[in-house]
């Protein structure tokens, strides 16, 4: 946790940090493997008793890590060795059919976005811890005057509950955006090698949409690698929340001047604002909101170049070496 912000330790909730450990994305992964697995037994694709013995089998503290990190530190792959130690660990006659008809962004990219799903919630929880405490704001200020300004200027009288309203509703539309992208960005994919359900064949479509609904998910309508959009728009929505962020932590710097004096970020016992200058109440947490919160938009138009695809993922090359030496040019 060094890398964290120096403020980070004044707030009391983890994030998300912990989600993106290795070992919960693998869990996400043997998930997806657990739930394909089901989705195949029923519809007659492997064989009865198959699902049960994968899903018995894919929880990671049952597997054994020394075999799975021998095995990347060897393969170089993103999840072969993960898949090679659930198919030991279930065992005769069934490991197998672990994995079946699949290829690794189908169980990476569906399992990242189960990760992902968790994160949500964890946003859409702090907005709304958020929203109790501007909420409460806005009721202490209603009446309290203050002068309105302009381009940084004095205006019309206002009152200080206005500045929370005005927040309020702003959240309360980020939340609402979370909620309807929601059907969009958590699908699940399973085309195979090259997004054709070459594997599958007719019952292609409806693997995924039973693999889709074991995990609570939307089946990609096109299953193709290259689709990249519904993740883009993930990061677009989180680089709305952190202007916003960044917004109300500026009023708040702003405001905090000791020309205007008009608010304070709050100062547990112990603070220190400054190691010479003990008077001084330091923006310190938004600050750091303000900086992180430039972080994430800068992720913006990156999210957006690569929802563009990736070169070797093109619809023409099919997944394969030869297309790509047949290329014109």
């Amino acid at each position: 946790m060094s890398d964290e912000l120096p403020t980070g330790a004044r707030v009391s909730d983890p994030g998300i940090r912990a989600l993106y450990r290795l070992e919960n994305r693998w869990q996400a992964w043997l998930d997806v493997e657990a739930a394909l697995a089901r989705a195949q037994e029923e519809l007659g694709i492997i064989p009865e008793g198959a699902a049960t013995a994968i899903g018995h089998a894919a929880h990671l503290e049952l597997l054994d890590r020394a075999h799975i990190d021998e095995g990347f530190a060897r393969t170089g792959h993103t999840i072969v060795p993960l898949v090679w130690e659930l198919s030991r660990v279930t065992g005769e006659p069934y490991g197998g059919w672990v994995h079946w008809g699949a290829t690794t962004q189908n169980i990476t990219q569906t399992g990242d976005l189960l990760v992902l799903r968790q994160a949500h919630g964890i946003f859409l929880r702090l907005i709304g811890e958020a929203l109790s405490a501007l909420a409460d704001l806005a009721e202490r200020g209603a009446e309290m005057p203050i002068a309105g300004r302009t381009h940084g200027q004095h205006a019309l009288p206002a009152t200080f509950g206005y500045k929370p309203a005005v927040w309020i509703d702003e959240m309360i539309r980020h939340v609402e955006r979370f909620r309807q992208a929601a059907p969009r960005i958590f699908v699940a994919m399973l085309g195979g090698g090259a997004g054709t359900f070459a594997s599958l064949g007719a019952q292609g479509p409806a693997v995924q949409a039973a693999l889709a609904k074991h995990l609570g998910m939307q089946p990609m309508r096109v299953p193709s690698r290259t689709l990249g959009d519904h993740l883009a728009e993930n990061i677009c929505l989180m680089g709305l929340v952190a202007a916003t962020s960044a917004k109300i932590a500026r009023e708040i710097y702003t405001l905090m001047k000791t020309e205007f004096s008009e608010v304070e970020e709050p100062v547990p016992p112990g603070t220190v604002g400054s190691s010479t200058m003990p008077q001084k109440r330091n923006p310190k947490l938004c600050q750091d909101i303000i900086a992180a919160a430039a972080e994430v938009r800068a992720n913006v138009p990156l999210a957006l170049d690569r929802a563009r695809g990736r070169p070797h993922d093109e619809p023409s090359d099919g997944g394969g070496r030869g297309a790509r030496r047949n290329r014109i040019g």
